[in-house]
């Protein structure tokens, strides 16, 4: 599984770190970032749930 993020359309607002911070961090520049590629399999639900719940819709999880 491979988790992506468009970072043009991330609003920082931190809810996939919250969720899943095995995978999502927030980078240098405020935006979050994707830390952990390809998704531990332990990690793979915390992963397609930051992807729901992402306000912007800009976590792309496959």
């Amino acid at each position: 599984m491979i988790a992506k993020i468009d970072r043009d359309g991330c609003i920082s607002c931190g809810m996939c770190v919250e969720i899943c911070p095995e995978v999502f961090h927030m980078g240098d520049d405020g935006l979050a970032d994707v830390h952990q590629n390809p998704v531990p399999n332990e990690a793979e639900k915390g992963a397609v749930t930051a992807q729901e719940s992402c306000p912007v819709s800009v976590i792309h999880v496959e």
